[in-house]
């Protein structure tokens, strides 16, 4: 008999706020004896979740499964495996959700996903869906309440949908078509959050909706990906970080301190916690989270 852990719509009824982490499969053996030690680590700072990631295209679907079941079987804690519709079949769809219930797992993030590299142009036809909120319905058509449904929320709005009101609304699409939670991408100004959950109040949701934070340890490299994500980076942290951007030790340092600055403002004025993006790393969630956890 498979131990199914706990739902993270379950633990939502037990805790108002929840601590939760943010991992990716790696691409070499190394990476991933290495992630599996990390995991280790992370578990003993007691999470209330841990969330894997899932490559474009389902490349690394096999490793996110096996890394979910480590976390739930070898440190009984419930794991929540990400699944996109970039390139997969509805078909395809339903074998993997299969799959992923015959492994007890019931906890997924339903993602659209990014085209892989190699196929940057691809294009949903028929036989595949267009949107999230499509594959949420699907799972809960097909699936009932074996899951537990997460989806992304995007307080600056999408880089493919940067009017915020229309974005919301396809938030909007998402819950009514079965998700119980969100997880929004990585920001640095509490101002778009709240406005956006302002925005989300107007519209009539209550889902929860987890803050996802990451603490700049690499300036260079946070550039670089909010520009391919279409995540903004407020002024005061470019004044903040440009001077010191070439010294690691000073930007580790003071993204640690802006990253706990920033988490303390959110949980105190109302956010139902955090959800870091780890980078598969353990520090230095392993300082921030003992320093902000309520």
């Amino acid at each position: 008999m498979v131990a199914v852990m706990k739902k993270v719509s379950d633990i939502f009824k037990e805790k108002e706020q929840t601590y939760s982490f943010e991992l990716f499969p790696p691409k070499t053996d190394e990476g991933y004896q290495k992630l599996i030690a990390t995991i280790g680590q992370l578990a003993g700072l007691k999470p209330d979740f841990i969330s894997c990631t899932y490559g474009a295209g389902g490349g690394n679907r096999d490793k996110t499964l096996e890394i979910v079941e480590r976390i739930e079987k070898e440190h009984q804690i419930s794991g929540v495996a990400h699944l996109t519709c970039v390139l997969n079949t509805k078909d395809q769809i339903k074998d993997i959700l299969t799959e992923i219930k015959n492994r007890g797992i019931c906890n997924v993030l339903a993602l659209r996903g990014d085209p892989p590299k190699d196929q940057p142009n691809w294009q949903p036809g028929p036989d595949n869906f267009k949107y999230s909120s499509e594959l949420v319905a699907f799972i809960r058509q097909h699936f009932g309440d074996h899951f537990s449904i997460g989806v992304a929320g995007f307080p600056e709005g999408h880089i493919l949908c940067p009017d915020r009101d229309q974005d919301a609304k396809f938030l909007k699409m998402k819950i009514d078509a079965g998700a119980d939670y969100v997880i929004t991408q990585l920001f640095f100004n509490n101002r778009d959050y709240f406005q956006y959950m302002d925005r989300l109040e107007d519209l009539g949701i209550k889902a929860r909706v987890i803050p996802g934070i990451i603490p700049i340890t690499d300036y260079h490299a946070i550039v670089k990906f909010c520009q391919s994500c279409g995540a903004g980076i407020p002024q005061k942290i470019t004044a903040v970080f440009d001077p010191i951007q070439d010294d690691k030790d000073a930007v580790l340092k003071t993204g640690i301190e802006c990253c706990t600055v920033q988490c303390r403002e959110l949980l105190s004025r109302g956010a139902p916690g955090v959800h870091f993006y780890t980078l598969n790393k353990f520090h230095p969630t392993d300082v921030i989270l003992p320093a902000i956890r309520r």
